[in-house]
């Protein structure tokens, strides 16, 4: 038996070339489709708002591409290894491969490579642009699809408990002694009771407190609104501890995730969600690794036994599963059931064994 990776140039060039073509071609598809379905859902909504029109819609169509484009592409290797190899059986072309003293792991390797790459394109255009439409699209949403202020560092729909009380910010943004708040709602609470309801339109920091602008107070004891022009409150809350209140590893590159990790530890709160996050920057674009590996058993058997289907079946139940096992560990991740290493990792090496073993039993 060869002992070489690649035994035959032509035919790791021809496997790579079939699984590349089609699983972009996938791609192309299942992205056209969700975004006409996401966009007829969405459309109204954008063009409700005065001023919105065409220009708008195609704006949220570049926004939202990139995201689809980032969480199926996994999805979209599955599916196009699926009918790489469904189509290498069906014509006999895996039969004479394995005549020629071509091994089930020569086979797969080229297609290995090739999802390495699209891996590390895939993190590259995670971190450079999807990122950045992601938390565009975002604040664009939460602010009804109204022009958003441009302005570094927003957060949007921000939530927080603060001596009892909860607070809502429509979005935070500004650095320094710009950093200011706007669309704030206060529940004051006293003793489980609800007592007032402040809404402001602006609030900024000043002097130990926050300076709330166009305020309306809802007195629930008296059961009165109160409209004043200003009025000072929250009293100890830091700037910081909104900043660090809605802490995303989606909306945050690699590297600004681990500065803001450091600070909620500086802080003394919780950062197993964003260490989870942190991780699974990196375990889930290497998901287009597993990919080939879990759709190889559509690669063998005879295709006159009636199983290429039975076993292209089996490949996309693995992918799916895999996808399953993912967001429930990064799930239980988030809410501090698993250590964030576990939670990012476990599936990526769960379904690479399981994926090797199916593999060397299909090879046997």
């Amino acid at each position: 038996m060869s002992l070489r990776i690649f035994p035959s140039r032509r035919v790791a060039l021809y496997t790579m070339k079939l699984f590349i073509t089609r699983s972009l071609a996938v791609l192309v598809g299942l992205v056209m489709i969700l975004m006409m379905l996401d966009l007829l859902g969405e459309s109204g909504k954008i063009l409700a708002v005065p001023g919105n029109g065409e220009a708008d819609l195609w704006r949220y169509v570049s926004l939202r591409v990139p995201v689809l484009i980032s969480r199926f592409l996994p999805f979209s290797v599955l599916l196009g290894t699926l009918i790489a190899f469904a189509g290498l059986n069906q014509h006999s072309e895996v039969v004479a491969m394995k005549a020629a003293g071509i091994s089930a792991h020569q086979l797969i390797a080229p297609l290995m490579v090739a999802s390495l790459v699209l891996a590390g394109a895939l993190f590259a255009f995670n971190e450079t642009v999807v990122v950045n439409s992601s938390r565009a699209v975002e604040a664009w949403s939460d602010n009804d699809y109204e022009p958003v202020p441009p302005e570094s560092g927003i957060l949007t729909n921000v939530w927080l408990l603060h001596e009892g009380d909860l607070l809502q910010a429509r979005h935070v943004g500004g650095r320094g002694p710009d950093f200011h708040a706007e669309g704030v709602r206060l529940y004051d609470r006293e003793v489980g009771t609800l007592r007032r309801i402040i809404q402001a339109e602006h609030a900024q920091p000043q002097d130990g407190a926050w300076k709330l602008t166009n305020v309306r107070v809802y007195d629930s004891t008296m059961n009165v609104v109160r409209l004043q022009p200003e009025m000072r409150a929250l009293a100890g809350l830091e700037p910081d501890q909104l900043r660090l209140a809605k802490v995303d590893p989606e909306k945050l590159d690699f590297w600004t995730l681990r500065e803001r990790i450091a600070e909620l530890e500086q802080a003394g709160r919780r950062s197993d969600a964003a260490k989870a996050g942190l991780w699974h920057k990196i375990s889930g674009p290497l998901s287009t690794v597993l990919m080939p590996l879990l759709a190889a058993t559509a690669a063998f058997g005879l295709a006159r036994s009636g199983q290429v289907l039975l076993r292209a079946s089996v490949g996309m139940a693995l992918g799916f599963a895999y996808f399953v096992a993912d967001n429930f560990s990064l799930a239980m991740g988030n809410v501090g059931a698993y250590p964030p290493l576990l939670a990012a990792w476990a599936p990526f090496i769960l379904f690479l064994l399981v994926g090797e073993t199916v593999l060397i039993r299909s090879e046997e």
